[in-house]
């Protein structure tokens, strides 16, 4: 029987984070994760809930402010569920980010020695999203969850998109209230609008795509003529700057934010975005990285890992729309990219058409089910680079990468906590992770990007 009870305070010195940004702290053995504390606090915090093994709370008063504390830029902070380290020196984000990674590797990996870079950081880390998503509610209300709840938090400018969002965000809360079209109630059922996605690109032109629950969508030119042909109230949108504009019919209540129906409204099918030297076409589903400046960055570090002379034949599983695929075909003789999803695939072909590169293939289907096939072919994968979603890999797909035995693996992960276990499994089955490299492209959050390199062992 715990020595606590929901309603006790208790003074705590916060000595971690966890995933959700709260703060971590151990009392007389015991753990407590505590809202509004962040590393290096001393709180005097309310406990909230208890379970077995530890401890929710809230913070009353910061006894002592950490060194690390700062006054965050954003106002809607920490109202808002966007970022969690708003409140966090950078580079202290940078440290805890590469700790995390770290201590994942040793803890769920069990890979010893592991030798984890610092954090690749930005030199100015705001205004580095391409793609926002916001929730829509009654009320006109445009913006993100409340932290913890299903409460819709009204985000007017958000210092990680691109300021052309927060014209978008006028326009458009401008055309619901003097056209009367209702955000979506998710309690009463009631409502048009559910979410709103909008891509940017480097040469700012946008898409925009209002994603509703049905295709009734009242007033659509009205929109198309506020959206193109804005007024000078908001700078950063000329006649030229939205290029593309969706309706997206999602019926169900769901958390992806898209449904299974595009309609095009205006303009072009897809936008032009560059990653490097190449050029890539995205549509409103495609999978693109949100940070383009460190998207370069980890590209390069993709390359560095695979140190190819030109001859060697490698392959992209996860490929989606064929950006790790272009990007290191120069360095190869020849590239494959798997993928599972036709629309990915099909972009990627055309990405393929659009730069002029002949050494790159794309083929569609389940990775685990294609590497066999490659095999049975006589085509012997000199490397094999894996980009997965943050669930990671099947055992299936780990045991057909053991039986292609390519020479390196370069594996890229938005999760630490399954990379570490995908990597421990690797480890056992012959190869050495040499080292891994944490690149930050989502600064201000807890998620954190890293690549690792896994050599084979020789016999």
């Amino acid at each position: 029987m715990s020595q606590y009870k929901v309603g006790d305070k208790i003074k705590l010195n916060i000595i971690d984070i966890n995933n959700e940004g709260m703060g971590v702290g151990r009392h007389e053995g015991f753990t407590f994760f505590v809202e509004g504390g962040i590393l290096g606090d001393k709180v005097f915090f309310e406990i909230v809930e208890l379970k077995k093994r530890y401890g929710m709370g809230k913070t009353l008063e910061i006894l002592e402010k950490s060194p690390y504390r700062i006054e965050s830029k954003c106002k809607f902070f920490p109202q808002c569920d966007g970022c969690q380290l708003q409140n966090l020196d950078y580079k202290k984000q940078l440290e805890l980010k590469r700790n995390m990674v770290e201590n994942n590797l040793k803890r769920i990996g069990k890979i010893k020695n592991i030798y984890v870079k610092d954090t690749i950081g930005m030199e100015y880390p705001f205004r580095y999203r391409n793609k926002a998503e916001f929730k829509v509610g009654k009320n006109y209300r445009i913006g993100y969850y409340k932290r913890g709840t299903h409460d819709i938090v009204p985000v007017g400018k958000s210092i990680i998109q691109n300021e052309i969002v927060d014209d978008i965000l006028i326009l458009i809360k401008e055309y619901m209230e003097k056209f009367k079209v209702e955000g979506y109630d998710r309690k009463s059922k009631k409502g048009i609008i559910k979410n709103l996605l909008i891509r940017t690109t480097k040469d700012n032109k946008a898409m925009v795509v209002i994603v509703t629950k049905s295709e009734n969508l009242p007033y659509k030119n009205e929109l198309i003529e506020m959206l193109t042909f804005p007024d000078k109230r908001v700078s950063t949108i000329f006649s030229d700057t939205i290029v593309s504009i969706y309706q997206n019919v999602k019926k169900n209540d769901t958390s992806v934010i898209l449904g299974a129906k595009d309609i095009k409204l205006y303009g072009e099918d897809r936008i032009l975005d560059y990653i490097g030297e190449y050029k890539f076409l995205i549509s409103p589903k495609s999978f693109f990285q949100v940070n383009s400046v460190q998207t370069e960055v980890l590209y390069n570090k993709v390359v560095e890992y695979l140190s190819l002379n030109g001859n060697e034949t490698v392959a992209d599983l996860y490929c989606g729309i064929g950006t790790i695929a272009l990007y290191i075909s120069r360095y190869a003789k020849k590239v494959y990219g798997v993928e599972i999803v036709k629309d990915a695939i099909e972009d990627a072909k055309e990405n393929v058409r659009l730069n002029n590169v002949d050494n790159v293939e794309f083929i569609i289907g389940k990775s685990e089910e294609v590497l066999p096939k490659l095999n049975k072919k006589g085509i012997k994968l000199d490397a094999i680079v894996l980009d997965p979603p943050r669930k990671g890999l099947d055992k299936e797909l780990i045991d057909s990468i053991i039986d292609a035995n390519p020479e390196k693996i370069v594996y890229v992960s938005c999760n630490p906590s399954t990379l570490a276990r995908d990597l421990g499994y690797l480890v056992k089955k012959g190869y050495k992770v040499l080292e891994a490299q944490p690149v930050d492209m989502f600064p201000h959050t807890m998620h954190v990007e890293c690549i690792a390199l896994l050599q084979r062992e020789t016999m």
